[in-house]
């Protein structure tokens, strides 16, 4: 399926076209600068939504700077995100974390990408070495894009990034089963599906606020994910 094919409207889309969405857990520290990123950057246009599970006053803080916020009971990083990315109404959605690590004002670089044809767009922090990122997450990273390539037949950069950029119909076409490693499943399936996929440079920062996810029982379900999903798409 070409992306040309597979698009809603030949017109280009435009900030009132996009929803930008995460999913969000005791964030408070973070959140609001990555909002207010978002706003500065699409003029306040942009969709914004957090599926949550926090206990602290995020959701309160999404709320007061315009988000929609979708409450659930914390299941995991993908059931999450699955939620968030499914809910816009909006024909593009770009996936971001809550922690400030990942660079809204890239966020015109993606749409221009979309409106090129792309399908999915996704941001490579480790194209520019990614510094702020601790050591062994950095590993594993590279380890997992490494592991994705070879399970795959096709080379990428970054499998586990948590800002890309969607066509809404393409993320309703395909059953996302992971959890864990929905980051990896979400860059995947389209590209073993033939879709325009393209990876982008972004800039990574240093994350406010304390990580949720436990590197090795973390790292061991993503990796589980990518060969689960590499075989699934192989016997399609």
């Amino acid at each position: 399926m070409s992306s040309r094919q597979s698009r809603e409207t030949d017109s280009a889309y435009t900030f009132d076209d996009l929803a930008v969405v995460m999913g969000t857990y005791n964030e408070e520290d973070a959140i609001a600068t990555v909002l207010e990123d978002i706003e500065t950057v699409t003029g306040g246009r942009a969709e914004v939504v957090c599926v949550d599970g926090s206990s602290d006053r995020t959701p309160d803080i999404a709320r007061e700077h315009g988000g929609t916020v979708i409450e659930q009971e914390p299941q995991g990083y993908g059931v999450a995100v699955r939620a968030a990315v499914l809910a816009p109404e909006r024909p593009v959605v770009v996936t971001t974390d809550c922690d400030d690590t990942y660079p809204m004002g890239r966020l015109p670089d993606f749409l221009e990408e979309i409106n090129d044809g792309a399908d999915v767009v996704s941001g490579d922090r480790l194209y520019y070495g990614a510094d702020e990122m601790p050591g062994l997450n950095k590993l594993g990273n590279e380890l997992f894009a490494l592991l994705a390539s070879v399970a795959m037949g096709k080379r990428v950069h970054d499998t586990t990034t948590g800002m890309r950029a969607y066509r809404r119909e393409l993320l309703h076409k395909i059953r996302w089963t992971e959890n864990t490693g929905l980051s990896a499943e979400l860059l995947m399936r389209p590209l073993m599906r033939g879709y325009d996929v393209r990876e982008r440079p972004i800039e990574y920062d240093e994350r406010k606020g304390e990580t949720k996810l436990d590197p090795f029982e973390g790292g061991a379900a993503i990796a589980k994910s990518i060969l689960k999903v590499a075989v699934e798409e192989r016997l399609r």
